[in-house]
């Protein structure tokens, strides 16, 4: 019997080391196939413009650190970053108080028609953004928002957002209804409730949504694009688009600004990392 269950063991051990193997072989090979879009990215922007069409030449030869510098030698790159910091920065808090009250009110509050407006919300989301594109202009120009930084802006601090709100609520119903009883009884009010109980212990879901805004808000092309019309007003997403016109394309300077405008993304992920998978994962777990 001893040696039964040693061989099992073994066995059990071989096939959780194989397994372990396999899985662990597979990320690789999948996090290289999906990462060669950006180091083709690197690859270009150090490229000479004839190296760009040479098929087959990953490798720069000579590497050309100057295209970097000739960036913003043909356009203010360094303007364009500093307005979507200003847009993404903006935005980011709207987002985040807005879509946190939305999100309270429809975990915690008791109020007529909660869940039918809550299902409204969440059909949105299979609404098309590029629907909505031509009421939302015609409403900015009456207002005389056109070529300003407000309709980019001030929709944040509306809602911020179904699936913000969306993920929010899970996390708020996660917290104990407790919590909430005693604070009540010591005569706490809601939005009390809200701003110094509910706020801090969901600090791992505001930092999901926080992380998700600011990607999504830092490489909006769309929305710029259409709002905006003046030179100095752009963002970097439509300032890396001027390296292409209608007789010529820079591929080389456009994958410049494109790895420059990646770095702050990258940064911001992996500082927040582990705050977006505790927030991911402990959002819709009941405790």
């Amino acid at each position: 019997m001893p040696k039964q269950r040693v061989s099992g063991w073994r066995r059990k051990r071989v096939r959780r080391t194989l397994w372990r193997v396999t899985t662990y072989t597979i990320l690789i090979v999948l996090s290289l196939a999906f990462s060669v879009p950006f180091l083709w990215s690197i690859s270009t922007s150090l490229k000479s413009f004839d190296q760009v069409f040479r098929p087959g030449a990953w490798i720069p030869s000579p590497v050309k650190w100057a295209n970097y510098i000739h960036v913003f030698d043909n356009i203010p790159f360094h303007l364009f970053f500093v307005n979507s910091m200003i847009v993404t920065g903006a935005c980011v808090v709207g987002q985040l108080c807005s879509a946190s009250l939305v999100a309270f009110s429809f975990a915690r509050l008791r109020w007529f028609g909660r869940e039918f407006l809550f299902r409204v919300m969440l059909s949105t989301m299979m609404l098309p953004a590029a629907v909505t594109l031509i009421p939302h202009f015609i409403l900015f120009k009456y207002l005389g928002w056109i070529d300003t930084f407000r309709p980019l802006i001030v929709p944040a601090y509306f809602g911020g957002g179904a699936f913000n709100i969306f993920l929010l609520r899970e996390f708020f119903k996660t917290i104990p209804v407790d919590l909430e009883d005693a604070a009540r009884i010591d005569g706490c009010s809601s939005f009390r409730f809200f701003l110094q109980i509910m706020v801090p212990l969901a600090k791992p879901a505001l930092a999901t949504v926080a992380v998700l805004s600011i990607v999504a808000q830092w490489n909006n092309f769309l929305h710029p694009l259409i709002y905006l019309n003046s030179y100095r007003k752009f963002t970097v997403a439509v300032g890396i688009s001027m390296f292409r016109d209608a007789y010529n394309i820079f591929p080389h300077y456009m994958m410049a600004a494109s790895v420059m405008a990646l770095v702050p993304i990258l940064i911001i992920f992996f500082v927040a990392q582990r705050y977006l998978i505790r927030g991911i994962v402990l959002t819709g777990m009941k405790g």
